[in-house]
């Protein structure tokens, strides 16, 4: 956990079979502008510098059979313990279909972390046996598969990475956001206040903190209701 005065700063580490995936998304936005103020260090690990074999693979056929290539047991613990010899890891989590579902309360837990890795899934898996012995949380961002963890760990890492202290200009707006508080959020306007005759709701305009906090509540609460009623709690 954070615990000082300085800057706030959490090291996020991916391992995976494609770094170049994630040269785009983590050079504009959110996350550029958190790693120029030193709050978020970004290091991405290619798995393949890390192969057993000549040319470089990790993936083999799978015990058994079946379609499909399985990413070897030695690369990755070789580049585990590599790393872990640099960095006391919080967590190493999987990237995986059946992983827990990435949640608001997930993200916000995982933000006060100091250290984490990030394995990226590929092919029909990784070896079973890492997730045994080396994999302390597993995630899934949604019923649906991917060509590979890419993605999800580009996921993970935004928004995991917006709830660090200092990362936005406004922390509060992190705190209003959906499914912070198990509900949607309420309906946003801005300038003009009337377009084509389409007028922003009055109680926006009338200046009164009090009756603003209850509208949005009230519009949050109906929007849950009639978008997301799972969220509700009985």
């Amino acid at each position: 956990m954070h615990t000082d005065n300085s800057i706030v700063t959490m090291q996020i580490d991916i391992i995976t079979l494609f770094p170049e995936m994630f040269e785009g998304f983590f050079s504009y936005s959110i996350l550029k502008r958190a790693q120029q103020k030193g709050h978020l260090n970004l290091n991405l690990i290619n798995l393949k510098n890390y192969s057993v074999k000549k040319y470089g693979s990790v993936d083999d056929y799978a015990f058994g059979g079946g379609a499909g290539m399985v990413i070897q047991i030695e690369p990755v613990v070789n580049c585990i313990e590599d790393l872990q010899r640099k960095t006391a890891y919080d967590e190493i989590i999987y990237t995986a279909p059946d992983g827990q579902m990435l949640t608001q309360p997930v993200a916000n837990s995982l933000s006060m972390k100091e250290n984490l890795l990030i394995l990226c899934g590929h092919y029909k898996g990784i070896d079973e046996r890492i997730r045994e012995h080396f994999i302390t949380m597993e995630i899934s961002v949604g019923n649906y598969v991917l060509s590979g963890g890419e993605l999800a760990a580009a996921v993970i890492t935004d928004c995991v990475a917006r709830l660090i202290p200092g990362v936005l200009n406004d922390e509060q707006s992190a705190l209003s956001d959906s499914f912070q508080d198990d509900m949607i959020a309420p309906p946003v306007y801005s300038r003009p206040a009337e377009f084509r005759g389409w007028k922003v709701p009055e109680v926006l305009l009338c200046g009164d903190p009090k009756k603003i906090e209850q509208w949005q509540y009230e519009q949050s609460l109906q929007r849950t209701k009639e978008r997301r009623p799972d969220l509700l709690k009985p």
